[in-house]
């Protein structure tokens, strides 16, 4: 609802038409079969703009929708070990957290402990800095290691490199400087 007397219009081309009475305002909005939109009430005058509100808001949740299409997802994957862990067993898992991380998703690291382990959480955390070893290449520690009564755990991020451009560009300049690389041997021959 416009309060004001008097307001400045906006046609839908976004040109400005003038100062005008609401009530001529209004009158120019129906001749149109345009709606009358307050885009501005805190400005002297008021603004207002002729435009199709319906068509409007049909768009901006067009556009909402579009944006929240191509949002990447991140989701939080969880990986379970235990002190006494064999070998097979822990790079069986460790390559799940590498192939998770190169995904772009976060990865929870959980070490569980059970009666005597307990009132030994040092091992837990060997397996912890264990991990961050082997994945500090395309992983990071995301905090630090909480003791959750019988278990520890680390959040695990990815490390950015560059975004989805970045590869395409480094992939055409490797095969440049192939490229470049067999011609300079060629020449020298």
């Amino acid at each position: 609802m416009i309060k004001a007397r008097e307001v400045r219009i906006i046609d839908e081309d976004k040109q400005q038409l003038g100062i005008f009475p609401l009530d001529k305002a209004l009158m120019l909005a129906r001749e149109k079969e345009l709606d009358l939109v307050e885009v501005a009430p805190n400005a002297e005058p008021p603004v207002c703009r002729l435009m199709d509100y319906g068509k409007f808001l049909y768009e901006l949740h067009k556009k909402a929708q579009e944006a929240k299409r191509r949002q990447k997802q991140i989701h939080i994957k969880e990986i379970k070990f235990r002190p006494k862990i064999s070998i097979h067993d822990y790079s069986f898992k460790l390559r799940h957290i590498q192939r998770f991380l190169k995904e772009g998703n976060k990865v929870k690291l959980t070490v569980m402990l059970r009666g005597r382990e307990r009132a030994r959480p040092e091992m837990a955390q060997e397996i912890i800095e264990r991990v961050l070893e082997d994945v500090r290449d395309i992983g990071r520690q995301d905090g630090d290691a909480r003791m959750q009564g019988w278990a520890v755990s680390l959040l695990l991020s990815p490390i950015k490199s560059g975004g989805k451009d970045a590869k395409a560009k480094n992939e055409q300049r490797s095969e440049e400087k192939v490229q470049s690389n067999s011609q300079e041997k060629n020449n020298s021959q």
